[in-house]
């Protein structure tokens, strides 16, 4: 009972120097978050425009100019977007705006006739609060959208300083884990090959499976409304693009304002249909494309992406939903990474039954697996396993005039375990000696 409360004090000690740990690493990232931001961004899409870059510098292109070029393509598309979105905005606002106006007088006008007969000052009121609560939310989620990046001029800065990342992480990139191990040197440089291209990996699986799906999903819920006559389709197929970045929340938000658009324009019968074109493609999402692309990217419980997003968006707003899955699934990377090397040193697994995706890192698991065996084979020699001991006599007390009979079922039960070992051994010379006839 000491050593398990010795065990258990020694545990919680520990588990408290690394919460407080990750709670100091926490206010860190926080006090720095405006420099941590545009380079995690810059990441996320290098993820996205590092094949491109590679693929160019694999065909004799120097590694700045692809660099300039990938990136110089991908600010022409986004520019391609904004002028293909803005026009459409502009044009369909000022009509959305008298539709929804037309659609909010026509519904005050039923509620106030029968049967329900609502008085309309309770209607009027009514309508101005949920007004107010539209845009109180519309003001928190404009906020959360800016949320670490500050004012509109901050805003241009942290785009510019994206821009210039992505070009050097581009130009320069394959050169970083080379310099990481002349930099550490020894185990550490090898550990962190490994781990950090596990990463990489896992970062641009998961960036390109939720394109794909984020895409697919675009086009069937675009091309659905656009045959319905919905207004600003190809916008509305964008918004759902960009929003399935975020997982779960995303999708349900982008099928809700394309029913919302529906509802204005076109009344509640095509709303209704809108919505069940919504509900179809994201069952097709969730049931079939995201457990098969993403499962393979990631490997992580739609559990913990759900929570991953609930805390992130809590946390830091729609930043946060946004890198919630990413950071999960670095932690899921860094854990099963761990897990290799436990399985390794445990001796369940060799190097060569694990999957490495560098040679740093199958030299670094051979190293630990050899290390693993004199490890232990020391434990083990360092204590004695022995089997329980048999009692072969019994002395009997002198004095056997105290009536109890705690020593004579004692010396049945020594009696009855010698003859047992008796027959064990009577048993196993039979077997060695007549093998055919033991196994008949």
């Amino acid at each position: 009972m000491n050593q398990w409360v010795k065990s258990t004090a020694k545990f919680t000690l520990q588990m408290l120097v690394v919460a407080v740990f990750v709670f100091a690493l926490g206010k860190l990232i926080g006090a720095f978050w405006t420099g941590i931001l545009p380079m995690v961004l810059a990441l996320i899409i290098c993820t996205v425009l590092a094949p491109i870059t590679t693929w160019m510098r694999n065909h004799k292109v120097p590694s700045g100019l692809a660099a300039f070029i990938t990136l110089l393509g991908f600010v022409a598309l986004l520019a391609a977007l904004f002028l293909l979105i803005a026009p459409d905005v502009v044009s369909h606002s000022r009509l959305l705006y008298l539709q929804a106006l037309e659609g909010i007088q026509r519904l005050q006008l039923w509620l106030q006739g029968p049967p329900l007969n609502v008085n309309p000052e309770d209607l009027n009121e009514a309508v101005n609060e949920v007004a107010q609560w539209v845009q109180n939310r519309a003001g928190a989620i404009a906020g959360g959208v800016f949320s670490g990046i500050g004012t509109a001029a901050g805003l241009i800065v942290t785009l510019v300083v994206v821009l210039v990342l992505i070009f050097f992480f581009l130009k320069d990139g394959h050169r970083f884990l080379p310099w990481l191990r002349s930099a550490t040197g020894g185990r550490s440089g090898l550990h962190a090959t490994e781990l950090l291209t596990r990463a990489w990996n896992t970062l641009s699986g998961y960036i390109r499976a939720q394109a794909i799906v984020s895409a697919i999903d675009a086009i069937l819920i675009g091309g659905g409304i656009w045959i319905l006559g919905v207004p600003m389709a190809f916008t509305l197929s964008v918004i759902t693009f960009i929003a399935g970045f975020i997982p779960i929340v995303g999708a349900v938000v982008a099928g809700a304002l394309a029913v919302l658009v529906a509802l204005v324009s076109l009344g509640f019968t095509k709303a209704l249909i809108t919505l069940a074109i919504v509900i179809v493609v994201q069952q097709l999402e969730g049931n079939v494309l995201s457990p098969m692309l993403q499962s393979r990217a990631m490997d992580l419980h739609p559990v913990i992406v759900l929570i991953s997003v609930t805390i992130g968006g809590g946390l830091f707003g729609l930043v946060g939903a946004f890198l919630a899955v990413p950071v999960a699934a670095m932690i899921a990377v860094a854990y099963r990474y761990l897990l290799d090397m436990l399985r390794i040193h445990s001796g369940e697994r060799t190097a060569d039954e694990l999957d490495f995706f560098t040679p740093e890192g199958l030299a670094i698991a051979q190293i630990e697996e050899e290390e693993s065996i004199y490890e232990r084979k020391q434990w083990r020699e360092s204590r004695e396993f022995t089997a329980a001991p048999i009692m072969d006599e019994v002395v009997e007390p002198a004095d056997r005039g105290s009536g109890t009979t705690s020593w004579s079922k004692l010396r049945k039960r020594s009696a009855k375990l010698r003859r047992r070992r008796g027959k064990t051994a009577d048993t196993m010379e039979k077997t060695v000696e007549n093998p055919a006839a033991a196994g008949d």
